[in-house]
């Protein structure tokens, strides 16, 4: 699985303790919002799901279609 934006860091840290500290890191509340929501701009955002999604070994190509 891949984090994505429409993703609230709440579910995220539920699932993944370890991005708790990507969530600090950035001064992101742990919240029910999505990510969407709660980064700035597209250029932010990209950059905060690569970090979540390396910190849990996760990328588009570790990924099949359908889960």
């Amino acid at each position: 699985m891949v984090i994505q934006p429409n993703m609230t860091p709440q579910a995220i840290v539920s699932i993944w303790t370890e991005t708790r500290k990507v969530f600090e890191k950035y001064r992101l509340p742990v919240t029910d919002n999505s990510l969407y929501s709660l980064v700035p701009n597209d250029i932010s955002l990209q950059l905060l799901l690569t970090e979540l999604n390396n910190c849990i070994g996760s990328t588009y190509n570790t990924c099949v279609e359908g889960g």
